[in-house]
């Protein structure tokens, strides 16, 4: 039933777009000062080879929360700086989708976020509230917002040419977008889901976007 519901949600979606006038999202900026700049630079150096405070987006990549609410992955992304082995910049995406299709921007779209490894130099992240134990729960209304969403960035930035989910992180690296210095720096991902991915390439497919095949 779930799947069926994504798939009717995307077919009624295939020629629909957002009204001009339509307000899409709320910003809701997290913190930004000078010392994030630092911890970027610091990040895309080790990372890149190259200093990346902003990016030409080429790809969208979406994801799944697998935590929390809204309020609460917000004010996870708040803090600037969340150390680990490979960089002390926390991890945060440009929009967060609540599960009632609300949609967060998190920083202006061009400004670097650290969310998926190896893209997060050309590529604007979409994180959606849900995911939790892994469980395939995402739901029809952030399915629409994804939709808009998207169509939204491709006509602003038309150098966006790829979607894909984080589980197909992989089969992206078709794309030529994928860069990564540091060996054996990688996660195993299961986000957004194949059904929501699938339904949101139903609703997509003819917008001249990229998708990869599961």
């Amino acid at each position: 039933m779930k799947k069926l519901l994504l798939i009717c949600a995307a077919v009624l979606l295939i020629n629909s777009s957002a009204c001009a006038e339509e307000k899409l999202f709320i910003d809701n900026f997290i913190l930004w000062t000078d010392y994030r700049d630092e911890l970027i630079d610091e990040y895309t150096l080790k990372h890149y080879g190259k200093l990346c405070r902003e990016i030409v987006p080429q790809a969208v990549v979406v994801h799944w929360t697998a935590f929390g609410t809204l309020e609460s992955v917000h004010k996870f992304f708040y803090a600037e700086e969340m150390p680990d082995d490979e960089g002390r910049l926390n991890v945060a995406s440009q929009f967060i989708v609540d599960r009632d299709g609300t949609i967060w921007r998190l920083m202006p779209e061009t400004k670097f976020a650290r969310h998926a490894i190896g893209y997060n130099h050309c590529a604007i992240g979409i994180e959606n509230v849900g995911g939790y134990d892994g469980r395939e729960d995402l739901t029809v209304a952030q399915l629409v917002a994804n939709v808009k969403l998207i169509r939204y960035l491709h006509a602003k930035y038309p150098t966006i040419e790829y979607v894909f989910g984080h589980y197909q992180q992989d089969a992206a690296r078709a794309s030529g977008l994928y860069l990564e210095l540091v060996p054996d720096y990688y996660a195993i991902k299961p986000d957004p889901g194949k059904i929501f991915m699938g339904a949101l390439r139903a609703a997509l497919e003819k917008d001249g976007l990229t998708f990869y095949d599961d």
